[in-house]
């Protein structure tokens, strides 16, 4: 049998979570999918900017994904872009977390959407929304080190 050519692991990032958040903790939790879904990941067509996690009944639920179904899908099937996914963790870190989120200013947060011997995972965040002042001063951060790469690239040339 021939072998299938390595993929990258990464489907999707939330890029928009780390200038908005702190993360204190990251946990990698399945993900229940249905097939075309599948299919749709491996072409790469799904956005996680929007996403966010809630907890209902001590279920975690992954809201605003989207996964474009892909042209060919099957026609018994209706697929819905934005349904909502629930995502798998074990009872004792679902707790921990149902105790970090009463706490005031924590959210749960979608970080990015991977593969892990061939299951879809979602990496998820407790994260603390960062305040006006931080994020200018991540948006500094980021255009001091673009300066000193580019002052270091115009020096070995």
């Amino acid at each position: 049998m021939a072998k299938k050519p390595q993929t990258s692991s990464r489907i999707a990032d939330n890029k928009k979570a780390a200038y908005n958040y702190f993360f204190e903790e990251r946990h990698e939790a399945g993900i229940v999918l249905q097939g075309w879904e599948v299919k749709a990941l491996r072409e790469g067509k799904v956005q996680l900017t929007d996403g966010y996690v809630v907890i209902r009944n001590g279920e975690l639920f992954l809201i605003g994904c989207q996964i474009n179904p892909l042209k060919t899908a099957s026609t018994h099937v209706n697929p819905d872009s934005v349904r909502t996914k629930k995502l798998l963790l074990h009872k004792e870190q679902i707790k921990h977390l149902i105790i970090k989120i009463e706490q005031k200013g924590y959210t749960l947060v979608p970080l990015n959407l991977h593969w892990k011997e061939g299951l879809v995972k979602c990496e998820v965040a407790l994260a603390k929304g960062k305040a006006e002042h931080d994020k200018r001063n991540t948006i500094k951060d980021r255009e001091g080190k673009r300066e000193v790469e580019r002052a270091m690239k115009s020096h070995n040339r």
